[in-house]
């Protein structure tokens, strides 16, 4: 009835359009949660919290340096 025009298709593509990059950016951003840009830990960062905490000992803590050092550098 009122879409003899083609009135209608303007409307509908641009409601097809936001509703893609809303989906976009609730599933494709590439963090955690959208809105909250936290990037991911390093596995440095993880070992070096770990010390922190009192979770590994001074040894095994700079023999875990030592393998990941060793594997960034190759």
């Amino acid at each position: 009835m009122f879409y003899n025009e083609y009135s209608f298709w303007g409307m509908h593509m641009f409601w097809w359009v936001v509703w893609m990059i809303m989906l976009f950016w609730i599933f494709a951003t590439p963090y955690d949660i959208p809105g909250q840009r936290r990037t991911k830990d390093s596995p440095l960062d993880i070992l070096q919290k770990r010390f922190a905490a009192g979770k590994i000992t001074n040894a095994e803590y700079q023999e875990a340096k030592l393998i990941l050092t060793n594997d960034l550098v190759k």
